[in-house]
């Protein structure tokens, strides 16, 4: 079939557990398929028949992912983008009404507005290790939920809850080993690995949510990797209004491992413990006292990434 050859056509895709609607523009084109193998299949042998610039797809998490998967096979240029942008885009631009046919419109139209960078798979090692650490994550909700109705349930249902949080203590070990496996049978994820675990605060869990989430690491200047991160301070200014500096956006992922082994680190690492204990003293709230500290832990971890060193505490 003969491809159609118009400059910048842009794809946007509304994803969903059972369909996908596809708007391709300028044509103002539109078609839907079902997300599964079949569906999917007819859905890139059409976006074929065009000389793509970009497919654009919201994360969502799961749902987009044998999509991305068959663009990428089939060589079409796609980019995975946050959802938040696009409400954002859509707020601009005073589009309010929402269905699955005008959001695939909306995100085509912001496909080729803001171009997106273009997204790449990560390795299966890899993608299997980000896999791993969001079902822990995920585990790790499911036992706190458990251990709080612990406290308040009545003792005759007690056994019950007791039985599901054996079984979610398992299933976290069992993640555990599989992060340590597959951390161990790869040379470079286990030399990265060892790297940041010398850093008293980062365990197995966090390094593999580093090398799974932040593979960027080692490869950017401090204020990149602090952004990547979302920890990197940002202005709001306009005219005479001068805001508080903010954190927003990066990848959540990173941000929330980094988070939970700052709190560790303030116990077990001195360095940290006088940053954040200086920072508080100083007036600043608590939690904007760990985020400087995450960023401080992010911009070193980097450093020692990117020269291959050691921590030592008189790197901080």
């Amino acid at each position: 079939m003969k491809k159609t050859v118009v400059q910048n056509i842009n794809v946007g895709v509304d994803v969903g557990k059972d369909c996908l609607d596809i708007h391709i523009r300028p044509f103002d084109e539109y078609f839907k398929v079902t997300n599964d193998k079949k569906g999917i299949a007819e859905a890139i042998k059409r976006l074929k028949t065009f000389t793509l610039q970009r497919v654009t797809i919201e994360a969502t998490g799961r749902y987009e992912m044998a999509f991305i998967t068959a663009c990428s096979k089939a060589n079409i240029p796609f980019s995975v983008v946050n959802p938040v942008h696009v409400k954002r885009f859509a707020g601009a631009i005073g589009r309010k009404a929402k269905t699955d046919k005008l959001d695939a419109a909306l995100i085509a139209h912001f496909s080729e507005v803001i171009q997106p960078s273009l997204s790449t798979l990560k390795p299966d090692s890899m993608q299997k290790m980000a896999d791993v650490v969001a079902r822990r994550n995920q585990l790790l909700e499911m036992q706190t939920r458990e251990k709080n109705r612990l406290q308040i349930m009545p003792k005759s249902v007690q056994p019950s809850i007791k039985a599901i949080l054996t079984v979610l203590k398992k299933q976290i070990q069992q993640m555990d080993d599989e992060l340590a496996q597959l951390i161990q049978h790869c040379p470079e994820y286990k030399a990265k690995s060892d790297l940041v675990q010398s850093m008293p605060g980062i365990g197995k869990v966090s390094a593999a949510a580093l090398i799974s989430y932040l593979p960027e690491l080692g490869l950017m200047n401090s204020k990149q990797v602090a952004a990547l991160v979302g920890v990197a301070p940002m202005n709001k200014e306009s005219g005479r209004y001068k805001g508080k500096q903010v954190t927003q956006g990066g990848r959540h992922q990173v941000r929330t491992v980094l988070f939970m082994a700052m709190m560790s680190a303030m116990q077990c690492n001195a360095k940290f413990k006088i940053v954040y204990e200086r920072l508080v003293t100083a007036g600043k709230p608590k939690k904007v006292a760990i985020i400087a500290c995450v960023r401080k832990m992010v911009v070193i971890l980097n450093s020692m990434v990117r020269d291959g060193v050691m921590w030592e505490e008189k790197t901080v």
